[in-house]
């Protein structure tokens, strides 16, 4: 009986010896696991990057509307590190997002794009961030503010210039016909009615010509898949 458990004590502080010994199981001595690597094949479009456009409609803000669609081409090929990024003859998609006539005695005409997608020449589309930064192709607009608000120029100048001119009319019709009396009446009348034709006409409409230059600028980076877009380069 003695000789049995001593035996069994014996087997019990072997197998305890051989337990604490026992290598780590591999799941603790597994390093967690490291974050995944840039998707390999993509390229990125920095924020900021201008690119010129040809419109391949024309724009009135006195017909077009709210939501209407935008066609415009890329009319030179953008280039970052020795790649072709965007081919020239690339298509450019927007839409109209505000649009305003100009008033009758103040208030000028407005028209606000945003261009919303990039079309390669073999159909890869890309999502687009893009606003007018300037409009080198068209006469007597300008833009502003950081959206790219298009504004047509004030017409004070041209306002009074028909105001005085009319004037003009009124007092050599009122000389004739009544000496400087008349002339006086009649510049009076003249001034009255310039002012009511300025009163009653409205602002000059912004109005973009097909093929009008446009300089775009993109807004937020785009990722372009290199696998996908013809990139030409390296």
């Amino acid at each position: 009986m003695r000789v049995m458990l001593i035996f069994t004590l014996l087997s019990a502080m072997c197998l305890a010896q051989g337990t604490s010994s026992a290598p780590p199981s591999s799941a603790a001595s597994t390093p967690a696991s490291a974050p995944p690597s840039a998707t390999p094949g993509t390229l990125v479009i920095p924020a900021g990057t201008k690119v010129p456009l040809a419109l391949r409609q024309a724009i009135s803000t006195k017909t077009a509307r709210e939501g209407d669609s935008v066609y415009a081409e890329t009319t030179f090929p953008l280039a970052l590190d020795n790649r072709i990024l965007i081919p020239q003859g690339t298509y450019v998609q927007g839409k109209i997002s505000h649009i305003k006539r100009g008033g009758h005695v103040k208030g000028r005409a407005e028209l606000l794009i945003h261009f919303t997608s990039l079309i390669y020449p073999n159909g890869y589309t890309v999502t687009l961030p893009g606003a007018v930064e300037n409009i080198p192709g068209a006469e007597k607009s300008t833009v502003k503010g950081s959206e790219g608000t298009i504004q047509q120029d004030s017409q004070t100048g041209q306002k009074v210039g028909t105001a005085a001119k009319t004037a003009g009319t009124g007092a050599a019709i009122g000389g004739i016909s009544d000496g400087w009396k008349g002339a006086g009446i009649g510049a009076g009348i003249g001034a009255g009615v310039g002012a009511a034709i300025g009163m009653l006409s409205r602002g000059s409409d912004v109005r973009l010509e097909p093929g009008t230059s446009v300089e775009m600028v993109i807004q937020r980076e785009i990722a372009l898949d290199a696998r996908r877009a013809p990139i030409i380069g390296k």
